[in-house]
């Protein structure tokens, strides 16, 4: 394609950091080869996608729509309203804009636009991250023209002649790191002589990781090992003051690729983009996956690196009684270490936002 060319893309995804981190790398990619380009984001009123896409250069149309709770709530006899809305909204956004391709990273706000694109035969690219197709893409599957998965074996969520396999989009500077371990540990204050864990639980936090960290402080000095915390937003002030010397507790974690770097072993949520960016750093990994998400899709991630020896997977309830013996042996086990840190990397696809970009681009008019 000419790189003078300039088009319109309609890009839809939010609600969680895992749609909405996709959506802005593509957008990026895009931005990138086609300089000029229009670009309009639709997401979810209230939601952090109205945030973090100005913050990203990005203009955000909002709809009114949200998800169906699982419970018994007066919200969702409000759900086919907020459906009907949405889809008016959009028709109308799409008839403004006239995108030449509509783009979906999951959230309920993409259901409508990209239906409402589809039925106006605008081409439609969804990206799944999960190894769970989301109710959101299963519903839109029949409809697009191009889906880019992140796991083999999505054909049985979707049909097979549409399904590609690209990998999840990873943040750039994690692709070509530059800094030594000994520069990590120094940016930390921490030790070269002892072994780092890396513990995240996403930038809003983990309840049972933080419990579970938090219960392991005797253990971990007991066995000479020093911590990278990242305790979330949401449980600041309550784990904060926990830091020491050998134990360094942050809220948010600003230079992941130092934090990676760092690591010798990391414990982990199994979020989509998580997973991916382990995979890429190819370091020993422990998920202790969130029950609590739709369709409990964190366990799927986790389950779909576990079976192939790439990491090891903790279930929340098995946590209290197997975490320490489990680390132990993995601290204690440089061969094993090793080998997981070998088969996870296998995993990795760092071009996954190229090839996503490069299958827009099979839509493109000359």
């Amino acid at each position: 394609m000419a790189a003078n060319k300039t088009y319109k893309f309609i890009i839809s995804g939010g609600g969680t950091g895992g749609h909405i981190y996709p959506a802005v790398a593509i957008a990026n990619e895009l931005k990138s080869r086609y300089p000029g380009s229009d670009f309009l984001f639709v997401g979810a009123n209230d939601r952090m996608e109205m945030e973090k896409v100005p913050q990203a250069g990005y203009k955000i149309e909002g709809l009114w729509i949200s998800g169906i709770q699982r419970n018994l709530s007066f919200k969702n006899l409000m759900f086919p309203f907020k459906l009907i809305s949405s889809l008016m909204k959009s028709r109308k956004l799409i008839s403004k804009f006239k995108p030449d391709v509509a783009i979906g990273t999951g959230g309920y706000a993409s259901a409508s636009v990209l239906k409402v694109a589809s039925m106006k035969r605008i081409p439609c690219l969804i990206q799944e991250q999960n190894s769970h197709a989301g109710i959101t893409n299963k519903w839109l599957g029949k409809s697009v023209q191009r889906i880019c998965t992140a796991y083999d074996g999505m054909d049985k969520f979707f049909p097979k002649d549409k399904v590609v396999l690209t990998g999840n989009p990873v943040r750039k500077d994690l692709i070509a790191i530059k800094e030594t371990k000994a520069d990590a540990l120094d940016f930390f204050k921490l030790s070269s002589t002892k072994k780092t864990v890396l513990v995240l639980g996403g930038s809003l936090g983990a309840r049972r990781i933080n419990q579970i960290i938090e219960k392991a402080l005797p253990f971990f000095d007991k066995e000479q090992v020093q911590v990278i915390w990242q305790c979330g937003k949401l449980y600041e002030d309550q784990y904060i003051l926990k830091g020491t010397e050998t134990v360094k507790v942050h809220t948010f974690l600003n230079r992941m690729d130092l934090a990676y770097t760092a690591a010798d072993i990391i414990i982990s949520r199994a979020g989509a983009l998580s997973v991916s960016e382990v995979c890429l750093v190819g370091k020993p990994v422990m998920f202790i996956p969130s029950p609590n998400v739709a369709e409990d899709h964190q366990t799927k991630n986790a389950l779909s690196i576990s079976e192939k020896d790439a990491a090891i997977l903790l279930r929340e309830k098995e946590a209290d009684e197997n975490f320490e013996p489990l680390l132990k042996s993995l601290l204690d086990d440089k061969e094993r270490q090793q080998k997981l840190s070998e088969n996870i990397k296998s995993l990795a696809k760092p071009n996954a936002t190229n090839h996503i970009v490069d299958e827009i681009e099979k839509f493109l008019k000359n």
